[in-house]
């Protein structure tokens, strides 16, 4: 993958209302990771006393965090009513010349902040809350 513009990562929301998933946030800084727990199957015969993991049995997550400013009142409202209602609806995260992640992830934090002279920005943390989909572009 070449160098790639930050703002091109997107953050997307599934709106029920139209079907469709839509752009959130106007996020300045965000980040996505992928992680995976091993499961150790290492016994005393394991050759050269190496250890030995167990191919596709740990638990997978994707994590996505970002912050910035809501692009608008409406994406704000669809972020804090997820938030508020505990619902785990369906995103997508867009990861440009990469791919595209998709599935349900719920929302762990949400923080929001402010200067005096500035707007108002905020952080939102999402964390997988199920199975997956990854479409390369």
């Amino acid at each position: 993958m070449t160098a790639q513009k930050g703002k091109d990562l997107l953050l997307k929301l599934f709106s029920s209302n139209s079907s469709q998933f839509e752009t959130v946030a106007g996020l300045r800084s965000k980040q996505i990771a992928f992680n995976s727990q091993s499961v150790d199957i290492t016994h005393s015969e394991s050759a050269g006393r190496w250890r030995e993991m167990l191919a596709q049995a740990g638990t997978r997550e994707a994590s996505f965090s970002g912050s910035g400013v809501f692009k608008d009142a409406a994406s704000d409202a669809a972020v804090k009513d997820v938030f508020f209602s505990g619902e785990i609806p369906g995103w997508q995260v867009v990861i440009p010349d990469f791919g595209v992640v998709e599935g349900p992830f719920q929302i762990t934090s949400l923080e929001y902040s402010g200067q005096h002279d500035g707007e108002v920005t905020f952080d939102v943390t999402i964390r997988s809350a199920g199975e997956l989909s990854f479409t390369g572009i």
